[in-house]
């Protein structure tokens, strides 16, 4: 594995994270396997098939996870909050290094998938390990999410996604973080993630043309969410403007 430098990361520091980084590696089939298994879990429960469109897997890159760990020392030392991370507090500090990604249509299914998720966890023994949360930049879906029991969180590089971060009943050490978003913020999650991580890109035209991507992957996700209401709308007006048909009265 190619070992990066950082900038103003003394050679100990940069010593304990690619050792972190290594021991990573020794776990990552088991984190592999654990990972799959939360995938079936929720991809074939009964509820969770009538509303999610479709879900990804992975675990991550040990080259995109020691960028990570080098951009996380760096904002230590320019003065966050943050502890130092080490091969001991490695798991309890990062908890993405397997994701599970659920992708539907239109927000307003978070209302369904939000309670069907904490079924599949409660029935298959995982713990919540922490709170689930909802990164958003468009503060207007704040107050649904807030209805459906979701904190919301902004984030100012314009991501949105909801998340959870699961621990496995054999190995609760070893957490999963699940992402569920629609698909329209998937695009945009998709690009972003291309170019501009491990490392934010620095290309100023890069970064605008995220930034309209995100507005555009909004738009879509708003004008999805007024498609299925309308249909909703229009499915119960039918009904209710059907004629009794039942003879006796």
């Amino acid at each position: 594995m190619a070992k990066k430098s950082g900038k103003n990361i003394s050679k100990p520091r940069m010593r304990a994270l690619n050792a972190a980084v290594s021991y990573y590696e020794t776990l990552r089939m088991d984190f592999d396997r654990l990972g799959r298994k939360l995938l079936m879990d929720l991809t074939e429960d009964e509820k969770l098939r009538e509303l999610v469109h479709s879900s990804k897997y992975r675990t991550k890159d040990p080259e995109h996870l020691l960028a990570k760990l080098n951009r996380k020392e760096r904002e230590r030392i320019e003065g966050a909050d943050r502890e130092k991370i080490t091969e001991g507090n490695l798991l309890s500090e990062v908890h993405d290094l397997a994701g599970v990604r659920l992708l539907h249509l239109h927000t307003s299914q978070m209302a369904e998938i939000h309670p069907a998720i904490k079924a599949v966890a409660k029935r298959e023994n995982y713990e919540l390990a922490e709170e689930p949360v909802v990164f958003i930049w468009d503060t207007e879906s704040e107050e649904f999410f807030r209805r459906v029991g979701i904190t919301a969180r902004t984030r100012p590089e314009m991501y949105t996604s909801v998340h959870y971060v699961l621990a496995p009943p054999n190995r609760p050490e070893m957490r999963i973080e699940l992402q569920v978003r629609t698909l329209m913020e998937e695009v945009w999650g998709e690009v972003s993630h291309t170019i501009d991580y491990p490392e934010p890109t620095t290309s100023l035209a890069c970064n605008e043309q995220l930034k309209v991507l995100a507005r555009i992957a909004s738009g879509c996700t708003r004008l999805v969410d007024s498609i299925f209401r309308s249909d909703a709308e229009h499915k119960n007006m039918q009904v209710t403007a059907r004629p009794d048909e039942n003879p006796g009265n």
